[in-house]
């Protein structure tokens, strides 16, 4: 049995209710055998008279009911412990933060959450009870043989071993199969995800015909991995059911013989014949839901996986809280955390030494960095693509903890605060924002309280007003997902609504704001950046002079390291140029200005 799903059952309370009530009414089912069996003797023998039928009747129903309330508990179970898995994971996946969560295809990561833990039904509503029943039921059984009849029961004890030996052996080379499968179908839904967001890329490429032969050959490799399990599972079935039939076979022969000499009476008989399969029944079962039940469990190990990894904030462990033990991902237990507070009012933000590296990369993406930005101060980042500047920004945001050195927020370490709270203190645009199946209003709103004047004011502030009130519905208008009916600009500044949402943000973390923005537009965002940035500190990547005009100081990252950090110039010439920073791309400290708004950022 998998055992990280027994620990998870046991430690939620409502799980741990339904599965005992599941488990107990399957075995009460498979007790009342030996009575119906005992009854329906002595009426076929003649030892009992016809009344015996009625209660015979009522012990039926009550196999029935006991069935009936065995299904029930077992889909309430299936349903509570497949929730509990699920909001642990999208925890788990929560606090891995994107840069962890990198290193998993979105489209496995789907398809473990919705159809992979579906497929923990049959392990839950079939499986286990059947282990619990197959526990107790052919002990029981036994146990009335040797009352009944000696031989019967030391042929059924020699012979009982045999069902569960062979369904182990064929049990090994379903899990390999099964597992199998379960990769094929975890590669099919990442890969046809991927073709899938990225299909006008491929359009505009000339490749969607080719990838839909790879999903092809993928789906294909699926379907033969499925075909393969599936033969594992009809060929158990055959040895499972072929080793019962033998084994009855040597019950049913010499108590026919013994009935037919005289040497044993027939209720007797009839009582081994209605007894020695149900010995075998609860096995046999268990064998045939463990072959159902195999994806799941192929499904769970993965899902552990992922809840079992180290618990970072980012790119390293998170350091070792303190001794108040709750709870695990997988159930058990781990200690719980002591926040610090950050203190109130705009704080001071310092890097002390800080190296990040992250999983599988050899380079360090930030290396011995140390910086101090003082309360209020605007610090734009400049620097070629991959020089670090998205990671300092998101070291900030808390999504990537230092392998080395400290982020000190306020003068408190910043692995030591509860995230959730310092986010709340934040207004982040990144390079590229993700917008949602929802309304516009929906999306300008997110993580905030914002009425309906708010999200308006927010939006003219960030010149998105203009196209949204073009839009069918205006602020109601619903866009497709990551905002697939709107423009690349469009979304940027959707995205810029949301920071000028956020009023009572102390820090503003700005990742290219003006990216794929129109000279009016960019104008009208930086004017309105600049109100936004009164009294509160800024870190902004930039790569435009326009912008890196508007920060106090401007800092140069390359390769993970600071290379230079000066004051910032004022003052652009009508060409929008900073003196003495010509607009060529050679230039340190505005690299990439050729490129303008196409740029890329920095990892």
């Amino acid at each position: 049995m998998h055992k990280d799903l027994l620990r998870l059952a046991r430690t939620e309370r409502t799980v741990r209710r339904h599965l005992l009530v599941c488990a107990v009414a399957a075995v009460l089912a498979g007790l009342l055998v030996l009575v119906q069996a005992e009854l329906l003797s002595g009426v076929l023998s003649g030892a009992l008279t016809t009344v015996a039928l009625l209660p015979l009747a009522a012990v039926v129903v009550a196999r029935a009911l006991f069935g009936l309330l065995h299904g029930v508990a077992g889909g309430r179970t299936a349903t509570a412990l497949k929730s509990v898995l699920r909001h642990r994971l999208l925890s788990c996946l929560r606090d891995l933060g994107p840069a962890r969560l990198t290193t998993h295809r979105s489209g496995e990561l789907i398809t473990l959450a919705g159809r992979g833990l579906d497929a923990l039904d049959p392990y839950i509503t079939g499986y286990l009870p059947a282990v619990a029943v197959a526990g107790v039921v052919p002990v029981a059984v036994l146990i009335r043989l040797f009352v009944a009849d000696l031989g019967t029961a030391v042929i059924v004890l020699l012979t009982l071993p045999l069902i569960p030996i062979f369904g182990a052996l064929v049990g090994w080379q379903t899990k390999v199969v099964t597992e199998r499968q379960w990769r094929a179908l975890s590669r099919l839904g990442g890969h046809f995800l991927d073709v899938v967001r990225g299909l006008p890329t491929l359009r505009a490429f000339g490749r969607a015909g080719y990838q839909a032969t790879v999903i092809r050959q993928v789906a294909e490799a699926h379907r033969s991995a499925t075909m393969r399990t599936l033969r594992v599972a009809f060929l158990s079935s055959l040895v499972l059911e072929l080793v019962a039939s033998l084994s009855l076979a040597l019950v049913a022969v010499p108590v026919g013989l013994r009935l037919l000499s005289g040497s044993l009476d027939l209720r007797t008989a009839l009582l081994v014949l209605l007894l020695a399969p149900e010995a075998y029944i609860p096995l046999r079962a268990v064998g045939t839901k463990f072959h159902a039940a195999m994806e799941g469990v192929a499904a769970a190990d993965q899902a552990f996986a992922v809840l079992e990894e180290p618990a970072t904030r980012g790119g390293a462990p998170t350091p070792a809280p303190d001794e108040h033990a709750t709870s695990t991902p997988s159930g058990g237990p781990v200690p719980a955390r002591l926040f610090a507070a950050v203190p109130p009012g705009v704080p001071e933000i310092r890097l002390e030494n800080v190296t990040v590296r992250y999983p599988g990369r050899e380079d360090a993406a930030l290396d011995g960095v140390s910086l101090v930005i003082s309360p209020g101060e605007r610090v734009a980042l400049v620097g070629e693509s991959g020089a670090g500047k998205s990671t300092l920004l998101h070291l900030l945001l808390g999504f990537v903890t230092p392998s080395e050195g400290r982020v000190l927020v306020g003068g408190t370490d910043l692995t030591a605060v509860d995230l959730d709270l310092w986010r709340r203190r934040l207004a982040f645009v990144p390079q590229r924002p993700h917008l949602f199946a929802g309304s516009v209003s929906d999306n300008i709103r997110l993580g905030s309280a914002a009425s309906p004047e708010d999200i308006r004011t927010a939006a003219a502030a960030a010149r998105a007003a203009e196209f949204v009130a073009a839009l069918p519905e205006g602020y109601a208008t619903v866009v497709g997902e990551r905002g697939a009916n709107l423009s690349a600009g469009q979304r940027q500044r959707v995205a810029l609504a949301r920071a000028f949402c956020r009023p009572d943000a102390e820090m503003l973390l700005l990742d290219e704001p003006t990216a794929r923005l129109d000279g009016r537009s960019e104008a009208a965002v930086i004017e309105a950046t600049r109100t936004l940035a009164e009294g509160r500190t800024a870190v902004i990547v930039a790569h435009r002079p326009a912008m890196i005009e508007l920060a106090d100081r401007v800092v140069r990252v390359d390769s993970g390291k600071i290379v230079s950090d000066h004051r910032a110039p004022r003052t652009t010439t009508p060409g929008g140029t900073v003196p003495g920073h010509e607009v060529s791309g050679h230039d340190p400290a505005v690299p990439g200005a050729r490129r303008g708004a196409g740029s890329g950022g920095s990892r």
